[in-house]
């Protein structure tokens, strides 16, 4: 009994030992956007008003209602006239005759109504991909900002060494010591800053989809990684064509729709009513019937046709308005990109490889006593600093190549990917 005790608390043990021990699930960006696709609220919202305007447009499409209809005529009076004595007795079926083709116009604005529908989820969509691009972006920026503190970490404490041997050396005081102590555990802070951005990232991007505590891992991808897009004459083409210009076209459609409901209003409908009664006195039956038209419809109609022209009016308007928008936010998020690229592009090539030969001399340096040690730590500061400068212009260009995607709805406005190598050189 107890070898068999045992032998289950191992097996279990062995079991969560497994479990810890499994890698964590990569997440690439395509799952990412999968994921909110499939579960965002807003995107279901959308998905739920199809439902209720199907709804609304089944209602549009209904006649008016037949109205069956009983009327007792002479009854209850007095004299010959009590109780049903005289009574006439009339049985009547009355509707409506719409005219002016009120029922086609309920149709179209209630199918337009539909239609455009597709036109905003597909930017509510574009807008919650943006998002996403965005948030998993931070996770790797996170990332690579751990990367470059990892390598400031290496360099203090490789001055941390040089350091304590010229101190033991006798050839420089202990407050150098110290100094480099502090510049080491200010890296290690940022280095510390870092991991928990990760994990903010991480907890951030997976409310998207809401899942509480995400134990995914990302892609890990390389910012400084940037394609050569079009020119903004041939992103500015595509504006032409993205769900938030197209969509007006599908409010002027609302629009016609409305005004074409509100001029059928001119032309009065018919109320008429028909029926058979039966004559007391004689025992006999007949028919009777009526019709009745509003007077001053047209009149009455006019202020709701004036209202749907001039909303009709402003939707073009409102596109211009929104095109030049557009038009304006596409041109800075191009420049910032084109801006971005180019500071990344020198830094690799002309900056940091001078500033890794200058740290390494520097060294050299130092460790034969030829140079203090604030020359030694300034190379380092400015070589971190550029480094992290160099980060952060890679992912301006990459926020601004997100915003470039939104805005034309395109999924690939890039050309070949034009590599950047990292430089690493501790």
């Amino acid at each position: 009994m107890w070898l068999r005790s045992t032998a289950l608390a191992v097996f279990a043990a062995a079991s969560c030992l497994s479990a810890w021990a499994q890698p964590p699930e990569i997440l690439t960006l395509d799952e990412a956007f999968a994921r909110v696709a499939q579960s965002h609220p807003d995107l279901r919202l959308i998905d739920g008003q199809r439902k209720v305007l199907s709804v609304e447009a089944e209602r549009a499409a209904l006649r008016p209602v037949w109205v069956a209809g009983l009327q007792i005529e002479n009854a209850f009076g007095t004299g010959d006239s009590s109780g049903f004595r005289q009574a006439e007795i009339s049985l009547t079926l009355a509707g409506v005759l719409e005219r002016g083709g009120k029922l086609d116009a309920r149709r179209a604005l209630a199918q337009t109504r539909i239609d455009s529908l597709a036109l905003q989820r597909e930017t509510k969509r574009l807008d919650l991909l943006a998002e996403v691009a965005r948030r998993y972006l931070a996770i790797s920026a996170a990332q690579d900002q751990r990367r470059i503190a990892d390598l400031d970490v290496a360099q203090r404490q490789r001055t941390v060494a040089g350091a304590r041997q010229r101190l033991a050396a006798g050839a420089s005081p202990e407050s150098v010591v110290l100094t480099a102590q502090a510049a080491l555990a200010r890296a290690e802070l940022d280095r510390d800053r870092a991991q928990q951005r990760s994990a903010a990232a991480r907890q951030h991007l997976a409310a998207l989809w809401g899942e509480r505590n995400p134990a995914f891992g990302v892609v890990a991808g390389d910012p400084l990684v940037l394609p050569e897009i079009a020119d903004f004459a041939a992103l500015d083409a595509l504006l032409t064509s993205t769900p938030e210009l197209a969509r007006f076209a599908d409010e002027q459609r609302i629009g016609e729709a409305r005004l074409q409901l509100a001029r059928s209003q001119t032309t009065p409908d018919l109320d008429w009513q028909v029926g058979v009664r039966r004559l007391q006195a004689t025992d006999d039956f007949a028919l009777v019937g009526s019709v009745s038209v509003p007077l001053g419809s047209s009149r009455r109609a006019q202020p709701d046709i004036r209202i749907a022209e001039a909303e009709l009016a402003l939707v073009e308007i409102e596109r211009e308005a929104q095109g030049l928008s557009l038009y304006s936010t596409l041109s800075e998020a191009h420049g910032r990109y084109r801006v971005a690229q180019l500071e990344v592009s020198r830094l690799q090539a002309d900056v940091l490889p001078k500033l890794a030969k200058a740290e390494r001399a520097a060294e050299r340096a130092y460790r034969g006593g030829a140079i203090s040690y604030l020359e030694w730590a300034q190379l380092q500061s400015e070589r971190t600093s550029t480094r992290k400068q160099q980060l952060e212009a890679a992912l301006e260009a990459q926020r601004a190549l997100i915003e470039i995607q939104r805005l034309t709805g395109q999924a690939f406005v890039a050309g070949p990917a034009s590599q950047i190598n990292q430089e690493t050189t501790p």
